[in-house]
């Protein structure tokens, strides 16, 4: 199948990939990520994109975010990586791009992708092996789900709140879901669609993506 062309329509879902150009570091400190953190925030707030998830690693940024006015994304990710582009060359004294070109995204389907793809991304520092729990990385939006950790550009979604009345109650049923293994065949689809461009869903998901994009 074809890669999509960016098409990140109001109300749905979006999983976006950042690296940094051939995969150099991105961020070089805590004070970096803070930076980043701060300018998402702001983002979120002025372009109407409720950030639902996140993980910042040394060398990408994971979001899974929904946006709420037209062009939000793409409006959010340029304005972020200006501002944090001219941060990040002004503290380390260099000149160029820091990206590796255009953000990657693709579209997920809510009732039967999300939580395998916000499950995805908080796992990404055990993957990586920086850490052996979740809990125990600071940049992810893990902190918020498992232990209630406040943060302000933080929007919970409605599946994640469905899953428990109790906000306690959800926090251990996030656990234990995050602590169940993700199947080998669940990431190589969420990793092929964001690369590619591909809608994470099914085909009837993607016929009605396809009329709203006509």
């Amino acid at each position: 199948m074809a890669r999509r062309r960016r098409f990140c329509p109001v109300d749905f879902p979006v999983h976006v990939i950042q690296r940094g150009n051939n995969r150099r570091t991105m961020f070089a400190s805590d004070a970096d990520l803070a930076a980043y953190a701060h300018w998402l925030e702001d983002g979120a707030l002025r372009f109407q994109v409720d950030v639902h998830g996140w993980v910042f690693m040394t060398n990408h940024v994971h979001l899974l975010v929904t946006p709420r006015m037209e062009s939000g994304v793409s409006r959010l990710m340029q304005s972020l990586g200006r501002r944090y582009v001219a941060h990040f060359n002004y503290s380390y004294a260099r000149s160029g791009t820091l990206f590796e070109g255009r953000f990657r995204s693709c579209l997920v389907q809510e009732d039967r992708y999300f939580l395998n793809c916000l499950r995805y991304i908080e796992l990404n520092p055990v993957r990586a092996g920086m850490v052996r729990d979740p809990g125990d990385y600071r940049w992810s939006s893990y902190q918020v789900h498992a232990f209630g950790t406040p943060v302000r550009f933080w929007k919970s979604h409605d599946l994640y709140r469905s899953l428990a009345s109790d906000s306690a109650e959800r926090q251990n049923h996030w656990r234990r879901l995050v602590g169940e293994a993700l199947d080998s065949e669940t990431i190589s689809r969420i990793r092929h669609c964001t690369n590619t461009g591909l809608v994470l869903g099914t085909e009837e998901f993607r016929d009605q993506l396809d009329s709203l994009g006509n």
